[in-house]
């Protein structure tokens, strides 16, 4: 009697939980559900990183702008107007009241600045890191949004498997209780089931709250809750990998990788600097023009009313001839600035290819793994049919049949975690490439449930 209260109060218990979290959480994973694509689109509209990338580059290609104004000519109008009211003591310059007006406008165009160019090329590269930044932040989002996705996706199938484990599991127990009660099976079956079955109860509840968490991760990332994602469409077909070695990956990498756009934009840039330096020894030429009025109705010598008007145009020739060596000092600060920038890029070279080369091996080993848990998932269920009719039988013992349920459902966990490590794999390998766009996320959304 004691062991039959034990199985009837988790049992019980246990539906009266489910049946708050179906109507609650799970079971509305089919109803009005979220596509990757959609999901990824609201992030990018929540995404406070990504905001703040996007806010960055705009920051950036304005100050990269602003470089141009060294080339241009700058224009500058200056407007003076003045009124006196004089007394004096002497009699000639007594209640004399004048005022005048002076307007002037000077443009000096650069002719010859080395040192403006350079920034005006420097200002160029800015720009073009800013959408170098932008992409990476862009192919950052999309793999941080579809790894959440699939995390959910993961944890709702991990918690499905769990479930059904342990209604298998009761029904050993069951099973084994009355060949126990009929003196056909010893109690060690019915202990064994019995342990079995409540290590089941917490794993589900472990699985439960892996759910719950990866869920609020997706809600926070994309800004909706509670998010849905749609499920893989069964069987999953798996399209070629294009390109099919490893090799023209690498090569992707290095030229298309945004990490590295930026750190050779950062090399093009120092080197830019140091022609800024050196232009400092460099003569300069502008040429200048200016045009005044002026009005005068008096002055307080004589009250006679005059105006003139001037234009003048030149050029303006400025040489350095000595600065206390700041400028030579300058350039070897630019010039150790600039190695540094080369070793940092020759580093990321490196890394990304040896993360390029990890992220193709890894979707070739789980591309490789879903099949070899396909096969395993066929003959552990082989396996288990035959321990249950061998048990039945009395070929088997209990524990048998529960060793071949755990080895079963442990390997659907792997396989359903390996298929979602395959679609991830995939967009993982084209961020380490530097092409994965937004089109990628639809080609993955194809894989998944309307």
């Amino acid at each position: 009697m004691t062991q039959n209260l034990q199985l009837r109060f988790p049992v019980a218990k246990l539906a009266a939980v489910c049946s708050g979290l179906c109507t609650g959480m799970f079971i509305n994973f089919g109803a009005h559900a979220q596509s990757l694509q959609q999901l990824y689109l609201s992030a990018q509209d929540y995404d406070a990183s990504y905001q703040s990338a996007r806010q960055l580059a705009d920051a950036t290609i304005a100050r990269g702008e602003q470089a141009r104004a060294g080339i241009l000519p700058s224009v500058n109008l200056g407007l003076s107007a003045n009124q006196v009211n004089q007394t004096s003591s002497y009699s000639a310059y007594d209640a004399r009241n004048f005022s005048n007006q002076t307007a002037a406008i000077t443009a000096t165009q650069p002719l010859y600045r080395p040192g403006n160019w350079s920034a005006y090329e420097q200002g160029n590269k800015q720009i073009t890191l800013a959408q170098a930044q932008l992409l990476a932040a862009q192919q950052d989002l999309m793999v941080r949004v579809s790894q959440a996705y699939f995390d959910v996706l993961a944890a709702t199938d991990s918690l499905e498997v769990v479930r059904s484990q342990k209604a298998a599991i009761v029904e050993q127990l069951s099973s084994a209780k009355r060949n126990f009660e009929v003196g056909t099976a010893t109690i060690v079956d019915t202990r064994d089931a019995q342990a079995r079955y409540d290590l089941s109860v917490a794993q589900e509840l472990a699985a439960e709250n892996d759910l719950r968490v990866k869920s609020l991760a997706l809600d926070q990332l994309v800004g909706k809750s509670p998010t849905r994602p749609n499920p893989l469409q069964l069987p999953l077909k798996l399209a070629e990998i294009q390109p099919a070695t490893l090799d023209p990956w690498v090569e992707l990498s290095q030229s298309h990788n945004p990490q590295l756009t930026q750190l050779q934009i950062a090399l093009d840039i120092a080197k830019l600097e140091t022609e800024k330096a050196q232009a400092v020894n460099y003569p300069t030429l502008d040429l200048v023009g200016s045009y005044s009025a002026a009005n005068n109705n008096g002055t307080s010598q004589a009250p006679l009313s005059y105006s003139v008007n001037q234009a003048s145009i030149g050029v303006v020739l400025n040489y350095p001839i000595y600065a206390g060596r700041s400028i030579t000092n300058h350039v070897k600060e630019t010039l150790a600035l600039e190695d540094k920038a080369l070793s940092d890029l020759q580093a990321a070279q490196r890394n990304i290819a040896q993360a390029t080369r990890s992220a193709y091996f890894g979707l070739q080993t789980a591309r490789s793994q879903v099949s070899a848990y396909e096969a395993a998932e066929a003959s552990s269920q082989s396996a288990l049919d035959a321990n249950v009719l061998g048990y039945q039988v009395g070929v088997k013992i209990n524990i048998d049949v529960l060793n071949a349920q755990s080895q079963l459902y442990d390997t659907k966990a792997k396989l359903s975690r390996a298929r979602y490590d395959v679609l991830l794999g995939e967009l993982k390998l084209r961020q380490a490439s530097g092409v994965l766009q937004a089109s990628d996320i639809e080609t993955v959304n194809a894989q998944l449930k309307p």
